[in-house]
């Protein structure tokens, strides 16, 4: 039997799905709309900001670092641009793989393996890091043609930095290098307006004035917003700011006066800081051995890093800044002054030397070839008497020793414009109770003061705090924080500051009493331990050797027993100023296990001395002789110091040239020299 349809029950029921289709689709139309609507009416702005970042880069634009010239406009630090090959971790699936076919295509030595292997482990996957840099034209050219094998490596252009003389002031220049982590995370708490600055900045001072001027050094960054395509790549420029360069520091340093004095050390260890008295310019300032700053540039290999720093006559420290060293007899002539300060003894008083001395069952003696008799305080200094200054030291005491020696500058820093100078130690009870922990090493015994009068037992100074000494003793106490940096330029606003030398307040001194010093340290070079070395000197200088102790002797032992061993013999010291009248410098060196300082020590002062009062640059073979300490008053034919090249460079007219360019004439180079430091004695 036929089913007979109820075709209005049907058509209601295809009615009803109609409508909800329809409402369905409705509602879904409703969704597509209100999303539409929340995407462009109400995030159209947050949106339209994303889209067109992902449309438009910022890349910052590095700018160039600072040049470092000399006090005569002679170029110590400067940039040179070059191309690297630089990889991206984080792109590149199989890193050795591709190491490997890269070599294929530029070569990558052993070396250039081992310093990616250590900037991997210093910075973040993401970092794009060099695998080889300073590529040639040719190079440059063979790996951009096959540039699509190698994803996430690419060629950049880079800023290097240049130091044109090498090994010659090193220490005060100091180098850059790539930014570690560590220093990374010291930049977190910048100030935000700095740390912007360093975007795009992979280099910064590690040492020295790089170091100590980086923000100076450094410029302000520039920028560029260009317009990308959907592959990254820029289209055109949509906006540009400039970098600006960093600013150029003049130094107070004599690039030629420093790399006399470091030829003169030869391959011998020591230090030398020269100052002008009258406003604390540095005008020397050396450490040897030293070190080429270019290694560091675009990161040492592990090789050259290894001989440096294992290295046994530790090339990396700066001896000037960081070395401290038992002052010797060069110590002798503040502990004049500082008798006559405070009335401890009158300086006619005649102490008879009987070349020894007895306190507390000790015998103490004195130097080989010393002469015994009656000796009041100016005979004293001039043969540098042990005794005269044993029993002085005795009736001062340790503690008023301290407090007339240490407005010297003595035991504290002198607070130079370069990071990292060490304090030195100048003892008192105080600063052994300070010094030691356990009970019995914190007393101080009677007898440690003997030794103190004399430069040794736990005096340690730096040859920057001996040289500030005897600025300020050769002055009548004039006092100035020593500075290494004389000018900034702004090589934008062509505009230069002065950085002049902070006058601290002069000491006490009566004039009468410094004239017996200085009268007694001039004695020294005419007649005294360093006569030899300044014979024939056409100025008056007054200076004071000193011979310092290494290592101490056992009770017993003699001298002779250690003197075959090179680093156990003694260190030689000379401290030094010129003229007598007027001193425009004041010196203090040492020169290590030479022994004697009249031998090793002061002829190297002569020559510093005669370079800055007469303009005169050694011969040849006085050198050579000076390197092996086996001169005293210079010998040969001296040159005029503007006809020598400075090192790397053959002919001396091109330096005439340079002068000129920076406002000297091809005379003052030596005269201005003489004019701001004249010499120093022994």
């Amino acid at each position: 039997m036929a089913v007979l349809k109820n075709i209005k029950r049907e058509l209601s029921r295809f009615r009803l799905r109609l409508i909800v289709a329809a409402g369905f689709v409705l509602f879904c139309f409703g969704l597509l709309v209100a999303r539409l609507i929340y995407l462009q009416v109400l995030q159209h702005a947050s949106l339209q900001d994303r889209a067109e970042a992902n449309r438009i880069t910022v890349l910052p634009i590095v700018p160039n670092r600072g040049l470092i010239k000399d006090r005569n406009g002679i170029v110590l630090a400067s940039n040179y641009s070059a191309y690297t090959l630089e990889i991206t971790p984080t792109k590149v699936t199989d890193l050795e793989a591709t190491i490997d076919e890269l070599a294929k295509v530029v070569e990558i030595q052993p070396r250039d393996r081992r310093r990616f292997k250590r900037l991997l482990e210093e910075s973040k996957n993401f970092e794009s890091l060099p695998i080889r840099t300073k590529l040639t034209d040719t190079e440059v050219a063979r790996f951009t043609a096959q540039r699509f094998r190698f994803p996430g490596v690419d060629i950049k252009a880079r800023l290097f930095r240049n130091y044109p003389f090498g090994e010659v002031g090193a220490h005060l220049l100091g180098y850059i290098g790539r930014i570690n982590t560590a220093e990374k995370k010291a930049m977190d708490d910048w100030e935000e307006e700095d740390l912007a600055n360093y975007r795009g900045t992979e280099y910064i001072g590690k040492l020295g004035l790089e170091q100590s001027y980086e923000k100076e050094l450094h410029g302000i960054t520039g920028f560029e917003q260009v317009e990308t395509s959907a592959a990254g790549r820029a289209v055109r420029r949509l906006a540009h700011r400039p970098p600006t360069p960093g600013n150029t520091l003049q130094l107070s340093i004599d690039i030629r006066l420093q790399a006399l004095v470091e030829q003169l050390f030869g391959d011998r260890r020591g230090a030398l800081v020269a100052i002008d008295p009258r406003n604390g310019e540095v005008l020397a300032f050396v450490s040897k051995p030293t070190f080429d700053p270019n290694l560091f540039v675009d990161g040492i290999d592990a090789d050259s890093w290894r001989d440096l720093n294992e290295n046994i006559d530790k090339p990396l420290l700066n001896r000037a800044l960081r070395g401290t060293y038992p002052p010797g007899s060069t110590f002798k002539p503040y502990m004049a002054m500082a008798a006559l300060n405070t009335h401890k003894r009158d300086p006619h008083l005649v102490i008879q030397d009987n070349l020894s001395y007895s306190f507390g069952g000790r015998v103490f003696g004195s130097a080989q070839g010393d002469r015994a008799g009656p000796k009041d305080m100016r005979l004293a200094i001039v043969t540098s008497s042990n005794v005269y200054f044993y029993s002085l030291a005795n009736e001062m005491g340790v503690d008023l020793i301290h407090d007339q020696l240490e407005p010297f500058g003595f035991g504290r820093k002198t607070d130079i414009d370069v990071q990292g100078e060490v304090t030195g130690d100048l003892p008192s009870t105080e600063w052994k109770r300070h010094k030691f922990k356990r009970p019995e090493q914190q007393k101080w015994y009677a007898g440690e003061t003997i030794s103190t009068g004399i430069g040794q037992g736990y005096n340690n100074f730096t040859m920057l705090q001996l040289a500030t000494a005897v600025s300020t003793l050769s002055t009548g106490g004039l006092r100035f924080k020593p500075r290494l940096v004389r000018e900034i330029e702004d090589v934008v606003k062509h505009e230069t500051r002065r950085v002049a030398s902070d006058a601290l307040s002069s000491l006490p001194l009566r004039p009468a009493d410094v004239a017996i010093i200085l009268d007694a340290m001039h004695g020294v070079t005419v007649e005294g331990t360093s006569r030899a070395a300044f014979a024939g000197a056409p100025y008056q200088s007054g200076g004071k050797t000193g011979t310092a102790q290494a290592i101490g002797l056992k009770a017993g032992e003699k001298y002779s027993s250690i003197k075959g061993d090179e680093r156990k013999r003694d260190h030689a010291l000379y401290i030094s100023f010129a003229p007598v009248e007027q001193p425009t410098v004041a010196l203090a060196l040492i020169v290590e296990n030479a022994g004697f300082g009249g031998d090793s020590a002061a002829p190297i002062a002569r020559r510093v001395m005669d370079y800055l009062l007469l303009g005169q640059y050694p011969s040849e073979e006085d050198i050579a002789k000076t390197q092996q300490g086996l001169t005293t008053a210079p010998i040969g034919a001296p040159r005029r110091a503007v006809d020598v090249p400075l090192p790397g460079q053959v002919a001396s007219a091109p330096e005439a040239g340079a002068s000129a360019a920076s406002g000297a004439s091809p005379a003052s180079a030596a005269s201005s020299a003489a004019a701001h430091a004249s010499g120093a004695s022994r």
